[in-house]
């Protein structure tokens, strides 16, 4: 047993140039290595996370901005649809004084041509009354005539 005890610490008394090495390379390590690893690993995710709050922040403000727009859009279209209302009245307002206007007119040139019919029926009634009478005047004097008594 005493010859595994001495077996024992001849190697621990070995191994331990073999540990300091490892931790001295280990702590090398650290200070050459994973330090400035870690530190460009934090200012990565600080650099990201910084980058992602502002893209957050600019996605936010492009949002307020599309709604800003959209809200614009709608007052916009809405005062579109305002005006072309207000001209569709507008035109039917004319088209409505415009149609009166032509039924007045159209009234008042069939009354003018009642009118002058009438007043062409009167003409012709006079006309047919005087050539009524001149026509029985002649047949009266015909039948009054001498040469149509002596003949009989």
């Amino acid at each position: 047993m005493e010859q595994i005890g001495h077996q024992l610490a001849e190697l621990v008394w070995g191994a331990l140039p073999t540990a300091i090495i490892v931790f001295f390379f280990i702590l090398f390590m650290r200070w050459s290595f994973w330090t400035p690893f870690q530190r460009v690993l934090e200012q990565r995710e600080a650099a990201t996370s910084g980058a992602r709050k502002e893209a957050g922040e600019m996605l936010a403000r492009a949002d307020e901005k599309v709604r800003g727009y959209e809200e614009t859009l709608r007052q916009v279209r809405a005062e579109i649809y305002r005006e072309q209302e207000a001209a569709r009245r507008e035109a039917l307002d004319e088209r409505g004084h415009a149609l009166t206007e032509a039924r007045e007119k159209a009234s008042q040139i069939i009354q003018h041509a009642r009118a002058e019919i009438a007043a062409d029926v009167e003409t012709a009634q006079k006309d047919l009354d005087t050539q009524a009478k001149k026509l029985a005047e002649e047949i009266t004097q015909s039948l009054l005539s001498p040469s149509a008594g002596g003949k009989a």
